[in-house]
């Protein structure tokens, strides 16, 4: 893999950050986000204190500014006063917006402190990605992800936190594994975005101990009985294949693009004929884990305040509150850690206009890049492309967008911003 963003470091003159550094800070960054301060953190309801305040926890803000810094020091050595173009206008617009509902949101400091964070974060994952160029930042992500899945093997049998224990609410999660993290439905997803970035060294350099690695990785992911992750996984290994011999050709990529309208349509059309079967199925608590009665509270906020929203980061861990406090029937949910739907949840904490803002940088215009044809980096935009389809499905049953420092809001961003960094096509291949 050629280190196309390394050159920097050596092309500046005079105090010239080494290399070495901002590859240290990035891999600090990318700790943070997939291991964090806290791992295997015991379950209990004096964990997350510091959330339910709002004001978070300091130590793991003072690390996020120290990295953020040093990213910060690299691009400014790269590209000068103009360092926060890295980061696309629309997801900067969103990031404005978040601020903005402090303005009607219930508890104004925690929107001004958790947007802040977020701003940290979204420029972190860019500037870092800008630095050092997609592939090699694509390199230590795949170092890091090995690194935590050897340790949630070798935790598995020594430590006892590393499975959900006895005394949970939900005791289907009894035994489930969980790793370092705090759910097992993090740690699947980080199961699958391992799987599918070990495959796609696998296959690159055909590398056999990558191939184990997804093994284990796979092996994994099935102990932590994750079904959203267990599902998604082949789909989008499915769409990633589909995607990377498409894209070879024009006509293959116009008859697939065709062949995904008709479905997206045959799709709309069920939803509308079968609404009511549907709406009785959202009805049932039981539906969906217990997701359909979060959905439910959901629906009926947005329906009550559908265009500015309750307020950014206000979904959760604000006590009374949370927006959903007047539209619930039991502590479950109202306590519940997030709304189980990425896109009910945006509707809710940043109504229309934030939704808006937010399709357009997540959605829309990282589609619009995939769309291109670009032969030089045909295998690599395949796999950002499944690991993009696996972000936006698996926000149909999880809330990951704007989340915090969230693992698979993340691997979105990084995503995001390794698309933005690959070499467009050259123009004598635009007009061949």
């Amino acid at each position: 893999m050629a280190n196309d963003g390394l050159a920097f470091g050596r092309q500046s003159r005079g105090a010239a950050l080494p290399v070495w550094l901002v590859e240290a800070a990035f891999v600090a960054f990318l700790l943070l986000v997939f291991v964090g301060l806290t791992p295997f953190a015991v379950r209990s309801g004096a964990f997350g204190l510091s959330a339910t305040t709002g004001s978070g926890d300091l130590m793991r803000q003072v690390c996020y500014l120290a990295v953020f810094a040093m990213l910060v020091a690299a691009s400014v050595q790269k590209r000068g006063l103009m360092v926060f173009t890295v980061v696309p206008v629309s997801l900067l617009l969103l990031l404005i917006w978040c601020f903005v509902t402090a303005a009607w949101a219930p508890v104004p400091g925690i929107v001004i402190r958790r947007a802040g964070l977020e701003f940290v974060i979204v420029c972190s994952a860019m500037l870092g990605v800008d630095a050092l160029g997609p592939r090699r930042s694509l390199e230590l992500l795949r170092y890091v992800l090995i690194g935590v899945l050897i340790v949630n093997w070798i935790s598995i049998p020594v430590i006892p936190q590393a499975r959900h224990l006895p005394g949970e609410t939900d005791p289907s999660l009894v035994g489930d594994w969980r790793g370092l993290y705090f759910q097992k439905n993090i740690a699947g997803s980080v199961c699958v975005v391992t799987v599918m970035i070990l495959l796609f060294f696998a296959s690159e350099r055909k590398s056999q101990l990558d191939l184990l690695l997804a093994a284990a990785a796979l092996g994994f992911l099935v102990m932590t009985r994750s079904k959203t992750s267990l599902g998604f996984l082949p789909v989008v290994i499915f769409l990633g294949l589909v995607y990377r011999w498409a894209w070879k050709r024009e006509l293959d990529r116009l008859i697939v693009t065709i062949c995904a309208a008709i479905v997206l349509i045959a799709v709309a059309v069920f939803v509308a004929t079968h609404a009511a079967q549907l709406s009785r199925m959202l009805e049932n608590p039981a539906e969906f884990t217990g997701r359909s009665e979060i959905w439910q509270a959901e629906l009926r906020y947005i329906a009550a305040h559908p265009w500015l929203g309750a307020g950014y980061g206000t979904f959760s861990d604000t006590g009374g509150a949370s927006p959903l406090s007047n539209y619930v029937m039991s502590k479950w949910v109202e306590n519940a850690p997030h709304g189980h739907n990425g896109y009910l949840q945006l509707l809710v904490t940043t109504g229309a206009i934030g939704f808006a803002l937010a399709m357009l940088a997540l959605v829309i215009l990282p589609l619009l890049t995939l769309y291109r044809r670009d032969p030089d980096n045909l295998e690599l935009k395949a796999l950002l492309f499944a690991i993009f389809c696996f972000v936006v499905l698996h926000n149909f049953l999880e809330s990951d967008y704007l989340e915090s420092d969230g693992v698979m809001w993340t691997t979105l961003l990084l995503t995001i911003a390794m698309l933005r960094g690959l070499r467009p096509p050259a123009v004598a291949e635009r007009r061949a």
